[in-house]
Parts: structure tokens; sequence; C-alpha cells
């Protein structure tokens, strides 16, 4: 109960209570698009200055590896399981939803740490960036195999001739495995925050203080209104979920368990701080529920918007910002400390 008394998770509770209450409480677009990108920037330069300090060493290897190895292996054991549970479109997108990550649960994850002298690596801000893209690649492949084995051309025999239909265009079909590339790599907030890193490495202690009001002083009151933000936006996405199979339901709430539990798995095996693992813990956990759902929208039309977006805003978002965190951090720290 005593995350719940952090001021920024308040104003997330707030949020979600305003919009359940259907109040007119709403912040602008524009103003959220900044927010988001002034978390960004002042986490990466955070973790570049953290990174200057420590330096690359085994550890960084490590910690990045495990990442690259959970972005992999969280998406191919979500399709296997939501397979059997909807169609192979909506199973591929709701892989790649969860296989991939949330840049605000891991914001609020680091300030939660900040706030209790939990130390961690600058070089988990570089982990958030390379799990995001894997799952999406993943989830387009898997689409594309599924759409050539759907437009095998029917032949039927007329007689001693055969009359071959010939499929059109298939949806979806011009966004190639290339072009997610290209746009997970120019996408602009996964650029700012790796340009920050960057600064933030180069620049060290000296840039550290310089920007101490920018990343120390504003932050925590910045992610509070973002949360504010996130949680009206949570909450009236809860109306999506009406109707949904309540397999998907336990999924959106066991699935960032089962995910976690793999995230601290491979942190014992590597030997991780219990900070560093808390937040590998946090990203295997979360859900992407905005660049990924905006690719699946043109990557996989045939999946349904409102049963991956539902599941990772409507449940599995608020899930991880309530008790998620200190969940994981707990854990971390018994079994890592």
């Amino acid at each position: 109960m005593q995350s719940l008394l952090d001021p920024a998770i308040l104003f997330f509770v707030f949020g979600a209570a305003a919009g359940l209450a259907r109040s007119n409480l709403e912040i602008p677009p524009q103003v959220s698009r900044f927010l988001s990108l002034y978390l960004l920037m002042a986490l990466g330069l955070k973790g570049g200055f953290a990174l200057a300090k420590s330096g690359l060493t085994s550890d960084v290897a490590l910690s990045l590896g495990c990442a690259l190895a959970l972005a992999v292996v969280v998406p191919a054991i979500g399709y296997q399981v939501l397979r059997r549970l909807v169609s192979g479109f909506d199973a591929a997108a709701i892989a790649a939803t969860y296989g991939s990550v949330s840049a605000v649960t891991f914001i609020t994850a680091a300030q939660y740490l900040d706030g209790r002298g939990v130390a961690y690596g600058g070089h988990m801000a570089a982990a958030l960036a390379l799990m995001e893209s894997p799952a999406i690649i993943m989830a387009v492949i898997l689409a594309n195999a599924m759409r050539r084995t759907q437009a095998v051309p029917a032949v039927a025999n007329v007689l001693c001739g055969a009359t071959v239909a010939v499929p059109g265009p298939l949806p979806g079909a011009g966004m190639s495995v290339r072009n997610i590339l290209h746009e997970s790599f120019t996408d602009g907030a996964q650029l700012l925050l790796l340009g920050s890193m960057a600064i933030g490495l180069a620049t060290g202690e000296a840039g550290k203080t310089v920007m101490q009001p920018f990343t120390g002083d504003l932050f925590k009151g910045m992610l509070a209104f973002f949360l504010l933000d996130m949680g009206l936006t949570a909450a009236r996405n809860f109306g999506e979920l009406r109707g949904k199979p309540p397999a998907l339901l336990a999924y959106a709430v066991l699935g960032p368990l089962a995910h976690a539990s793999l995230a601290l798995t491979l942190a014992v095996l590597a030997g991780l701080s219990p900070g560093n693992g808390a937040l590998l813990m946090v990203l295997a956990a979360s859900a992407s529920y905005i660049a990924v759902p905006a690719v699946l929208r043109y990557a996989i039309p045939e999946a349904s918007p409102s049963l991956y977006f539902g599941m990772s805003l409507g449940v599995t978002f608020p899930l991880n910002i309530l008790l998620g965190i200190p969940l994981y951090t707990s854990v971390a720290a018994a079994v890592l400390g």
C-alpha cells in the first residue's frame, strides 16, 4: 500500500477515477505529446550520465543480452499460447503487443527505484530501446506467412482444363519487415531516447550538473502530470474489454506475471543486481500501447485493435503501475539481493 501513496501513482488513480466518472477533464494531445517526449529525453540523459560514470562493463552486456533474449522469447511463447484462443492474426498482434515494452511503465519503475534508493544501471534505458522492435518484426513475419497460406490459388477443374483464381493485393502486404525496421530505427521517440543517452554519455558528470534542474527537479512533477493523462486514457478504454473472452482477460493479468518470472530467471542466471533485475522484470511484464498498436493497424489490419489495445491499456498497464512495479521490486530484492 505504501507505493500507492506516491504522488505520481495517486495522480494516475485520480485520472482513472475522473475518466470512469465521465468527467470532462482532459489533457490536450499536444501537451500529452510534449510530456512523453520530455520523459524520454530526461530518461535518456539520466541513463547516459549513469553509463558515463559506470562505463561499459560485462554487467552491461549481460543485461542487454537478457533484454534481447526476452524480446524474442516472450512474443514467441505468447503466440503459441494465444493462437489456441483467437485467430492467428489476433494472436500475432497480441503477442507483439505483450512482447514489446511500455516506456511509461519503465519510467515509473525507475522513479520508484530512485525514491527508494535502489541502484540500477543507466544502460537499462538502452534495454528499453532494444526490446521495442523484435516483437513487431516477428508479428509481421507471422502475418505474412498466414497471408501466403490463405492466398493459395483455388484450382477448379473444368472438364479437361483448369481455371486458376489469381488473388488480389493482400491487406497489409505493403508493410514489409524492411519497412518495419526503418520505422523502428527512425521513430522519433526511439531516436530521442537513444540520442539523449548518447549526449548524456558524452557529457558525463559536467552535463549532469548543468541539466539537473531539467532531468531531476522537474521530472517527478512531469511524470505525475503524464500519469494523470494516462489514468484518464486507461479509464476511457475499459469499454473495449466488454464481451471479450475471459481467457484473454486472464492472459492480460497472468501473462505479465509469467513474463516477469522468466525475466527473473534470466536475471538470476546472469547475476544481475536487484535494481537491474527489477527493471528487467518490469520491461518483460509491460505491454506496448502506443508504438506497437500504431504499427499493427497498418501491418496487420486483419487483427482487432480492441483486443490488443484494450488488453494492454485497459488491464495490463494499470495492473503494472498500481501493483506490478512494487511486486517486481520486492521479489527482485528478495531473490537477487
